[in-house]
């Protein structure tokens, strides 16, 4: 029973964090459940063979259609509401699957993150249980956000039916500590990850895109081959990929952790809701019924199709393993000639990988980074936080394990 009518919005002022490496502050630390943290860190010893088994019924299956690259998962869509919401970083989808569990009853609260009352780009994390403000959680946020210091303040307010939007190491987090937390309901929407960076460093990026960086409302990576930027006065901006300043950003603008993550697609969620696939629309992974029918119960507010697949991504992922293994070992990277810049960024929405092959090139790109890195500055954590299917993702670029890197060994 409720202590109290929970606010229809709050956000409960979390503990400290305490110290940990490679940590991306997920809020585990910050309450009761600290201890744990060492059996729940993605970035300690993930175990996905028997996450993915506990949360979907069964492991990944490399023979299944590119679930090598996403993990397990029902059904795959290109995806857009008929009505896109205002305020939202695509259509509103992931935001409005999470409102329909609060307005059927399936759910107490969402937990999410919204943005911080100081500055619009600061991840804040809140409890919602109203379904007339879930739109506060809406947009993108950099930063960290510890959203599972939520977990402890919801429990005292006596909501045991939960949604949680995460993100992969969050998540991951979760359903570690999942069958411990006396739930009647859990639902999890999860979006793929970017790498992250503290709101601060994001400030100094978007300073690097625009000449009146605080005029900036909206930043999105498109899978055009462009970042998206509008302003507050109705203007917007294309930049392609090509022509963003990364090369010139400092070493450690990007933290370990987001360098070495191994669950980009956020495999450990009921659904997944991106963008890598979706070719202009949201690219939407229902990994088991109860992702499928989170999508289902949408009805006619969402249009759906099946996602494309274009294009080539061997070369794009050999250049990128060449580059970041320059990267991770101290050298200048390879800069392109400011004159083919323009070229090539001409060149690659028309004949670059797209679709699900763009999704694929993503996802081999991220596990070759995190070999790379882990072996240039954490090389005796390899054997434990590299999971098969990663190796198995970088092998035809010419990446596999030395001696004493995988558990086996």
């Amino acid at each position: 029973m409720l202590d109290s009518t929970p606010p229809a919005i709050w956000a409960p002022t979390p503990g400290p964090a305490l110290p940990r490496s490679l940590c991306t502050d997920c809020g585990l630390s910050r309450g009761k459940r600290a201890g744990q943290c060492g059996a729940a860190c993605q970035f300690i010893k993930p175990d996905y063979p028997t996450m993915e088994l506990q949360v979907h019924g069964r492991a990944r299956d490399a023979k299944r259609a590119d679930e090598a690259f996403f993990g397990p998962f029902h059904a795959m869509y290109r995806a857009a509401l008929k009505d896109p919401k205002p305020g939202a970083q695509w259509t509103g989808l992931t935001t409005r699957l999470a409102q329909k569990l609060l307005e059927t009853g399936k759910v107490d609260a969402i937990l999410g993150i919204g943005p911080h009352p100081d500055d619009t780009w600061r991840p804040q994390p809140v409890i919602v249980t109203d379904p007339a403000e879930v739109h506060q959680l809406r947009g993108m946020r950099m930063g960290y956000a510890p959203l599972l210091s939520l977990l402890e303040p919801a429990a005292e307010q006596g909501l045991t039916r939960l949604a949680v939007i995460g993100i992969p190491c969050q998540v991951y987090a979760l359903r570690s500590i999942e069958r411990d937390l006396g739930l009647d309901a859990l639902y999890v929407i999860g979006t793929p990850c970017s790498d992250n960076t503290t709101t601060e460093n994001f400030h100094e990026f978007l300073a690097r895109l625009s000449d009146r960086p605080e005029r900036i409302t909206y930043l999105e990576f498109r899978a055009d081959y462009h970042v998206e930027l509008r302003f507050d006065d109705g203007s917007e901006r294309d930049i392609p990929f090509l022509k963003l300043p990364l090369s010139d950003l400092p070493s450690d603008f990007f933290p370990m952790t987001c360098r070495t993550c191994v669950d980009y697609t956020n495999s450990l969620a009921d659904i997944t809701v991106g963008y890598m696939g979706g070719e202009g629309d949201q690219w939407v992974i229902a990994r088991n019924k109860r992702g499928e029918d989170l999508l289902a119960a949408l009805g006619d507010e969402v249009r759906l199709a099946e996602p494309g697949s274009s294009g080539k991504r061997a070369g794009s992922v050999k250049g990128f393993a060449q580059n970041t293994a320059r990267a991770a070992g101290g050298l200048p990277l390879r800069k392109m000639p400011d004159w083919a810049r323009g070229i090539v960024g001409w060149l690659m929405p028309r004949i670059g990988p797209k679709g699900l092959e763009f999704a694929r090139a993503r996802v081999e790109m991220k596990a070759v980074e995190s070999i790379l890195h882990l072996r240039r500055a954490h090389p005796k954590r390899m054997r434990y936080m590299i999971p098969k299917h990663v190796w198995d993702l970088a092998a035809p670029y010419d990446l596999t394990p030395d001696p004493g890197e995988t558990h086996k060994d």
